[in-house]
């Protein structure tokens, strides 16, 4: 069984409904058809690449699977477990085994939070990381969270003084790896990566593409990995999905799809895209 299956899975936005998540009467004055009959699986242990230009529906697709966005018809199914049919309590116990590192570094942090608080906050939420403490408000141990906590960022790549710092105080690819960091605290089984490199300069960005493969080598994770970057995409996964104006047009093994493509568009995307080197460096705090 996969761990991941959708099935005809459809989102349509109402002209005032938006799909940054703004609220009504912040949409696009049109209903669009951003994810349009989508059936996926996901193995256990591979990383799906989700490839295609921008407006395509990539994003909405990696939310809709995590039900940030309601989808307006089909399926999603995590283990055998419905996801749509689960009610909010079970919906956050599910969350445990799903998790999202976002796009934009700068944005996807709280300035006003130390790192400790940002990366205690889901342990907090869902009682995770730590021995139950009697008296404790949130069923956790001040020392059982702080060695978490050192445990995320060393595993990240970075060091325990970014505790007590701020998200301004670090550059792009180390806020990256903090928000890598706050995907992890639960010990989740399926992470959506939505562009996790874009906003980096290359160099960076194949740094934070080899910590994402040394994690899911450590962890047993299993990847969404969206991008508009088909050689970053090809470098990471097992297979690859080529999404067009919010449908599925090709999909298979990483090697077919770069060397023996079938779409015009997929063809398209590889013309359009410079051939890069795979990045081979280890993973290191910048």
């Amino acid at each position: 069984m996969p761990l991941l299956e959708i099935r005809n899975l459809t989102k349509i936005f109402s002209p005032t409904e938006s799909p940054f998540g703004f609220g009504p009467g912040a949409g696009l004055g049109r209903e669009v058809r951003a994810v349009d009959d989508v059936s996926l699986d996901i193995q256990a242990g591979e990383t799906l690449g989700l490839v295609g230009e921008s407006g395509s529906g990539k994003s909405t697709l990696g939310r809709l699977i995590l039900r940030l966005i309601e989808p307006t018809s089909g399926s999603i199914f995590l283990d055998g477990r419905d996801l749509l049919a689960a009610g909010a309590s079970e919906m956050r116990l599910l969350r445990r085994d799903m998790q999202i590192i976002f796009q934009d570094p700068f944005a996807s942090l709280d300035p006003r939070f130390r790192v400790e608080e940002i990366l205690a906050e889901p342990l907090i939420i869902h009682r995770e990381g730590g021995h139950r403490e009697a008296g404790s408000s949130n069923g956790l141990t001040r020392q059982g969270m702080r060695d978490r906590v050192r445990e995320l960022l060393r595993a990240v790549g970075l060091d325990e003084s970014a505790c007590r710092r701020y998200p301004h105080e670090f550059s792009g690819g180390q806020r990256q790896r903090i928000g890598i960091a706050r995907a992890l605290a639960l010990r989740p089984r399926f992470i959506v990566c939505d562009e996790p490199v874009s906003a980096l300069d290359v160099s960076v960005g194949a740094q934070i593409v080899n910590l994402l493969a040394q994690l899911q080598r450590e962890f047993g994770l299993t990847y969404l990995f969206i991008s508009h970057s088909m050689p970053v995409v090809r470098y990471l996964s097992t297979r690859i999905a080529v999404m067009y104006r919010g449908k599925i047009v090709e999909i298979g093994d990483a090697t077919q799809i770069t060397e023996r493509p079938q779409h015009a568009y997929t063809r398209s995307l590889l013309e359009a895209t410079p051939e890069i080197s795979a990045a081979t460096g280890s993973a290191t705090s910048t």
